[in-house]
């Protein structure tokens, strides 16, 4: 057999911070390619007679373990090697064939090198928002690891609790943390669907992610109608802020992004159809005479657009998703405005019509099934983290039917 695999260091590729990165060198048929690990190290850490790191690397809480990282995917390539051998396919492979054999998807080790991938492959989806939401959190992660590797493999417990530590040191809360980590977890996760890390490796079964409450964000039902009753003429610095409010409202508390995305084509025979941005869940929503009102003000004022809203500028999914940022941080800087308006000192958002929506569907004794299915939740829980304060005068006439019995 004219096949071999040696662990190298690629000296002819530094590395910004002046390391090199492991690769395994395939030999075949009189032929080499290299097959990146997904770690580098400094030329100084790096036993070339021995082909492993050596003890004094501090890029690592295991030198040993990640030695026998390395030296189990060149295993895992031996074996297919192997069974190529003996089942009579390997020399008439080509070098370039045997590499695509050994690399394939399940053959990556560093986090940071999955989460790369997975960020274009959410663009070319169309999926900008989440794509730059998550880029943040990676952003995050590395500075954390000061721009090194990160194998799936290091990821355990005791990694995700120093960086939760590193963050709470800034002065960082809990919920923010908890923003990251659910990130983190959902990349980890899609890595191990499609074959790019092992479930063994799977740290959240022993990390637990931490949230504390929030302050109130719903809105009582004496603060909307302050909202709903205003009246305002179109010229009024508040009047498009107004119904963008109302206008989420009455469409089960849809958010902003989807709002901006709302075409006109979408809205048929007085009904409103439309797949959720972030959930891909189709609306079926009916038009009432209040939300037609306000539809309409903004189909007739602008005919040329498809549509509804005049949010969206350019044609480009990153240009759409940069309009839209830009346009909801003067919107909420006007919810503030429209706030001081109605007389209301809470504090007034974008997300605090998704909660009044979902608040004032409770105490309307709507099924919990039934507002998580309007407001496009996947899961049960999610609702739940929307209801869990629930209005002390509604608690106290719950407790008023228990003294009844």
């Amino acid at each position: 057999m004219n096949t071999n695999i040696v662990i190298s260091l690629d000296t002819r590729r530094a590395k910004k911070d002046g390391s090199y990165p492991l690769v395994m060198r395939l030999g075949h048929n009189e032929r080499t390619t290299s097959i990146p690990l997904g770690i580098s190290v400094e030329e100084k850490y790096w036993d070339a007679k021995n082909r492993n790191i050596r003890k004094s690397y501090v890029g690592s809480e295991s030198v040993s373990r990640l030695n026998n990282l390395i030296q189990k995917k060149k295993a895992e390539a031996m074996d297919i090697i192997m069974k190529l051998h003996e089942d009579g396919k390997l020399n008439a492979l080509s070098v370039t064939d045997l590499r695509d054999r050994i690399d394939r998807p399940n053959a990556a080790l560093s986090f940071f090198s999955f989460a790369d991938q997975y960020l274009t492959e959410l663009k070319k989806a169309n999926r900008i928002g989440t794509a730059r939401s998550y880029k943040i959190v990676v952003d995050v992660l590395r500075g954390y690891c000061n721009g090194k590797d990160l194998p799936f493999a290091f990821m355990n417990y005791t990694f995700l609790q120093k960086f939760e530590n590193s963050h709470r040191s800034k002065g960082n809360s809990a919920n923010g943390l908890a923003v990251y980590m659910r990130t983190i977890k959902a990349i980890f996760n899609k890595a191990i669907q499609t074959g790019y890390a092992e479930r063994e490796h799977y740290p959240f079964a022993e990390y637990k992610i931490k949230t504390v409450p929030t302050e109130k964000r719903a809105l009582d039902w004496e603060l909307l109608k302050r909202i709903i009753e205003l009246d305002l003429w179109p010229d009024h610095p508040c009047f498009d802020t107004r119904n963008y409010f109302l206008g989420s409202y009455i469409m089960y508390g849809m958010n902003y992004t989807d709002m901006a995305f709302l075409k006109k084509i979408d809205l048929q025979n007085g009904r409103i159809s439309y797949r959720r941005k972030k959930t891909s869940k189709i609306y079926d929503i009916k038009i009432t005479p209040s939300l037609e009102e306000i539809l309409s003000y903004y189909m007739d004022k602008n005919p040329d657009t498809e549509y509804v809203f005049p949010i969206i500028k350019r044609e480009t999914p990153t240009g759409q998703y940069k309009d839209i940022e830009w346009a909801r941080k003067r919107y909420n800087k006007k919810l503030k405005d429209l706030a001081k308006l109605c007389g209301i000192e809470q504090n007034l958002t974008s997300y605090v019509c998704r909660h009044s929506f979902a608040t004032q569907a409770m105490m309307h004794e709507i099924p919990l099934a039934a507002i998580s299915s309007m407001l496009g939740h996947s899961s049960m829980k999610t609702t739940q983290v929307y209801l869990k304060s629930l209005p002390s005068n509604m608690l106290d006439e719950y407790n008023s039917k228990l003294m009844q019995l």
